[in-house]
């Protein structure tokens, strides 16, 4: 079989041949739909346009029939990998099923076709949604008032990072640092960062909570925040919050509440009440929106009081009877995009939450952390445990000890299990431990996924003692072989010159 007959049958199986973009498919003069001849007189595009900027060529899209397209796009759909094809304990990103109800509501006429530009009144019911969507989210994060309108969970960072920021400066003061655990999400310093504060590492300790002896020795009066989530990324609780929180508040720092993780504790625990000062959300991750490769995602951002006159505008408001957008807000850090949110996302976490209701959004978290509970049971055996007590929603496990004795690394056996069917786990985060599995089960699968799984990872391991070269080229199985992720990473793809 020729190359060309790979790409044009989609053959599965044949290392190195790459599948073709629907460009590569494009014939001169092919169509796929011809509309009817206009019964209008035509009229030159330069008279309706006058002294609009015009094209000197036509764009160059694809030429396709009908039946190449849905074929192509039917094609990559089976070539991906997603929660609906297969067990995903992509650990740290939740991504677990979301139920087709939500979908449902957010397709919904009256919210999948409004306008935002339309008038107050005729928007009442996107904006009460709104409204009540955030008083949920302030009763679940113990906050006074919650912004909707960070579009991701790195948005909220920068958004909940600013307001810490324009309070200090209310009081007069312009604090430098942020402090910042040694097992963050890696997006924690690199917003702090980019708002100009100086960031200061702060160790975990013996249990993989925060070092309190290493918290003292930086804090001090030039300290704005310290950014953390709880549990962390090791899926730990830190058992020590409270303190924590005390004395970061008693040099007049603030506590910032990384929301990333908040699967573990939805009616269990409260930031606020652990002492968090703010919170952003993903609500793509814990309230239900399908995710993953960029979007779409919602990262609204919870205060407490003091907090909240720096909100980004509008915030909805309801004045009697009606709800209306405020921007008379005179101490907002302003605005962050230019709609009042990703509303689609949160229509999907408002159906969520009404339909879980308080004792449902718990089981949620109960059920999540019993599931990675029972998997590191399963697995503790096959891997290093670096912190051996009970985890939250997800866990990290070592595969330090197997690459000692076989030179098959994390990466290889995250590899191998893509020829098991299943997507592999986080490797190589957090940073402080070596050879990092970061596995997260979530709350929506079975006992029985969860033990088949963990039989993959155990046949993986043993052909890591016996054949060891098989993990180094694995995935062998898959329509592409292992990629050079680094050279990826370090140049990436542009579209070529077809001619």
């Amino acid at each position: 079989m020729s190359e060309r007959q790979a790409q044009e049958t989609g053959a599965r199986g044949l290392v190195g041949l790459p599948e073709p973009t629907i460009y590569d498919r494009s014939r001169p003069g092919r169509r796929g739909v011809r509309p009817p001849r206009p019964d209008v007189p035509e009229r030159p595009v330069e008279e309706l346009a006058a002294g609009a900027p015009l094209r000197r060529e036509p764009p160059a899209l694809p030429e396709v029939s009908e039946n190449q397209v849905v074929r192509h796009y039917t094609r990559l759909s089976q070539l991906n990998y997603a929660v609906d094809t297969g067990f995903y304990p992509l650990g740290s990103c939740t991504m677990k099923y979301n139920p087709r109800i939500n979908e449902e509501m957010a397709s919904l006429p009256g919210f999948a076709q409004l306008h935002p530009a339309v008038p107050e009144e005729a928007a009442q019911g996107a904006l009460q949604l709104m409204w009540e969507l955030e008083r949920y989210l302030a009763e679940i994060a113990g906050m006074a008032r919650v912004s909707l309108q960070p579009a991701a969970g790195a948005q909220g960072e920068l958004c909940g990072m600013l307001i810490i920021r324009k309070y200090h400066e209310s009081r007069g003061e312009r604090r430098r640092k942020v402090l910042v655990p040694d097992s963050a999400h890696g997006t924690n310093p690199a917003t702090a960062a980019m708002i100009g504060f100086d960031v200061v590492e702060v160790a975990s300790d013996a249990r993989g909570g925060v070092d309190l002896a290493d918290l003292s020795r930086h804090l001090d009066e030039d300290v704005a925040a310290l950014m953390l989530t709880n549990p962390n990324t090791l899926g730990l609780f830190d058992e020590n919050i409270v303190e924590v929180a005390r004395r970061v508040h008693a040099v007049g720092g603030l506590l910032y509440y990384d929301g990333a993780n908040a699967n573990a504790i939805m009616g269990v625990s409260r930031p606020g009440d652990m002492g968090f000062d703010v919170v952003h959300f993903n609500l793509h991750k814990t309230f239900s929106t399908p995710h993953g490769m960029g979007g779409p995602g919602s990262g609204p951002v919870g205060v407490k009081e003091a907090l909240v006159p720096f909100l980004p505008v509008p915030l909805v408001e309801r004045r009697g009877g009606q709800f209306v957008l405020d921007y008379d807000r005179p101490q907002t850090i302003g605005r962050l995009r230019s709609a009042y949110g990703n509303f689609g996302v949160l229509v999907r976490a408002y159906t969520y939450i009404r339909a879980l209701g308080a004792e449902g959004l718990r089981r949620v978290s109960e059920d999540a952390v019993l599931n990675a509970n029972y998997l590191l049971h399963l697995l503790r055996d096959t891997f290093d445990v670096p912190f051996d007590r009970l985890c939250m929603h997800e866990f990290v496990v070592s595969a330090t000890p197997v690459k000692q004795r076989t030179g098959v690394r994390a990466l290889d056996i995250a590899k191998r299990l893509l020829d098991h069917g299943y997507h592999s786990p986080t490797v190589y985060f957090p940073l402080i431990v070596d050879e990092a599995l970061m596995i997260e089960p979530t709350e929506t699968e079975t006992k029985e996924t969860l033990e088949d799984y963990a039989q993959a990872l155990k046949a993986i391991v043993a052909e890591a003692e016996e054949n060891p070269e098989a993990l180094r080229q694995a995935p062998t199985r898959t329509p592409v072989r292992r990629l050079d992720e680094a050279g990826a990473a370090r140049r990436p793809v542009v579209r070529l010159d077809r001619g």
